[in-house]
């Protein structure tokens, strides 16, 4: 008999995956986004049971939010590469929540596209993730009236 429980102990209808799949995020508590960031927990820990740690921890999404890398990883389940995970998403809800009040902006800073980035550059030393990054990049950085959101 397992110690503890897992995602795939849950029944398919309320997996935080499939809920999202089907109801889409609107729908999925702060536990259960954080979860599908984080991914996996660890042995006897469900990543579920991870997420509402960090959310007691912190008393609540913006306290996570707030929370340094230090700070998330005295969380048990939470290294470093899980608080960089965390950060990047909770990120990237910032920008976009600063470009819907910027009209016109996209939350990006300015940042060129990859492929106009000089050599060297993160993603240029990975040129077998160019194309997905650019769809990823034109997907999110186009705005009515211009092609990139660093164009005038």
């Amino acid at each position: 008999m397992k110690d503890s429980f897992t995602v795939h102990d849950l029944p398919l209808s309320e997996r935080p995956r499939e809920r999202l799949l089907k109801l889409g995020s609107e729908a999925l508590s702060a536990q259960e986004i954080l979860a599908l960031i984080l991914g996996r927990g660890i042995k006897g820990e469900s990543v579920i049971e991870i997420s509402q740690k960090l959310l007691s921890r912190f008393g609540n999404l913006k306290g996570v939010a707030n929370a340094s890398v230090e700070e998330l990883t005295q969380t048990r389940g939470i290294g470093p590469a899980k608080a960089a995970q965390i950060k990047a998403a909770l990120e990237l809800s910032k920008r976009l929540e600063a470009a819907a009040q910027v009209p016109g902006g996209c939350g990006c800073r300015g940042e060129e596209p990859v492929e106009r980035q000089e050599e060297g550059a993160f993603f240029g030393t990975l040129p077998r993730y160019q194309k997905q990054v650019n769809k990823l990049q034109a997907s999110f950085h186009r705005q009515p009236g211009h092609q990139y959101c660093s164009s005038p």
